[in-house]
């Protein structure tokens, strides 16, 4: 069940962005059937959550017997997704050109940092350094300090698998039309940068005309900042518009400072000092029991191991169980078509005889591939 329920996608098996793009398929109802190798078997031990909703075909694609299974699959398949290094693909014998040849209409999403073609294709690399060229990680961290990696969200699954998932929707939705698939050239040294539009926008404008931390969005402004809480807590503060800003001075008992001043810069190291002395003198459940039910945009920093539990997420069902796994539910919901439930992670291999029935291959050569070592 789910908006994309008969759409197959096969996706070779990755870490990174590949696999959070399969599983936000998977999650809108795709079926997924992910290609796991010999010795891949530890991404299962990294992929209990991003695998879910998949089933796995254990293929060694060193052997043509494997490649060509695999050429067979994709016959049947409307999207392969493939995260290797540009020219991978080719050598193995599964490039877009003889994959499409079997498959016209197939969507080819190839994940790379660097991108398909340009001097640094070749090059490895990881989350932190495509941000890095982006110009997104100089524009994280405190005023005066380093570049503060943001976890790998920018990266590996904002600018990678997210666009990743929209070129494909985008190129599903274009083969109506035309009746051929076509080649997705996603790259996070790209989507990192398409990200950053806003701030790039900002800088032209002469509206981030700061360092890293002194602007408006990343800290530099008082009122769009994190503040400790007698208990050692935080507390998130974005009350970037004046009738917010006005509330949260009420709330917080800052009577003297005039709402007005809020925009002018010269203010703001007398308002964060402000800010700060107010937010220490109470826990964070206690400021967070006060702005519950105001419009001041103020809301407790929880952990990862806090967030399940909080009530908006508990009512919402933001995070769900799948075989005793906490973990964040499918998004975004849909009025009609439903998607259900995440299947767990299925072990390397787990579906192979299954899945190559259903493309018509017979036990007896089920047995043989086994026997060569092309299945697993």
């Amino acid at each position: 069940m789910g908006p994309l329920t008969g759409v197959r996608v096969v996706e070779l098996a990755a870490l990174g962005p590949v696999p959070f793009a399969a599983m936000l398929l998977g999650d809108l109802g795709a079926d997924v059937v992910r290609i796991d190798r010999p010795g891949d078997h530890d991404l299962f031990g990294l992929g209990r959550v991003t695998c879910r909703n998949r089933r796995s075909v254990g293929l060694d694609l060193k052997e043509p017997a494997a490649v060509a299974v695999l050429l067979e699959i994709v016959a049947t398949a409307d999207v392969l997704l493939e995260g290797l290094r540009p020219g991978v693909t080719e050598r193995l014998g599964i490039g877009p050109d003889v994959c499409m040849e079997r498959n016209a209409r197939l969507v080819y999403g190839r994940m790379t940092g660097w991108g398909q073609n340009g001097p640094m294709r070749d090059r490895a690399g990881h989350d932190i350094n495509y941000i890095a060229l982006s110009g997104a990680l100089a524009s994280i961290g405190e005023a005066g300090g380093r570049p503060v990696p943001p976890l790998n969200l920018v990266g590996d699954y904002g600018g990678g698998a997210l666009y990743l998932v929209m070129g494909v929707l985008a190129a599903l939705i274009e083969r109506q039309s035309s009746g051929h698939g076509q080649v997705i050239d996603a790259a996070m040294v790209d989507g990192s940068a398409s990200l950053m539009t806003m701030f790039y926008e900002f800088y032209a404008s002469g509206l981030w005309p700061e360092p890293r931390g002194a602007n408006l969005l990343d800290g530099g402004a008082p009122f769009y900042d994190t503040y400790e809480t007698s208990d050692g807590g935080w507390m998130a503060v974005g009350a970037l518009e004046p009738r917010f800003f006005a509330e949260l001075l009420t709330q917080l008992d800052i009577h003297d400072f005039d709402p007005a001043r809020q925009y002018d810069r010269d203010s703001w190291p007398e308002l964060r000092d402000r800010l700060t002395d107010a937010f220490t003198s109470r826990t964070r459940e206690e400021w967070s029991d006060r702005f519950v039910e105001v419009d001041a945009c103020v809301a407790p920093v929880l952990s990862i191991a806090e967030a399940p539990g909080q009530r908006l997420n508990a009512q919402r069902g933001v995070f769900i169980d799948v075989a005793g796994v906490t973990q964040p539910a499918p998004a975004p919901r849909f009025s009609r078509t439903k998607p259900t439930a995440p299947s767990p992670a299925p072990m390397p291999g787990a579906d192979t005889e299954a899945v190559l029935a259903e493309i018509g291959i017979d036990t007896d050569r089920v047995g043989a591939l086994r026997t060569s070592g092309a299945i697993f």
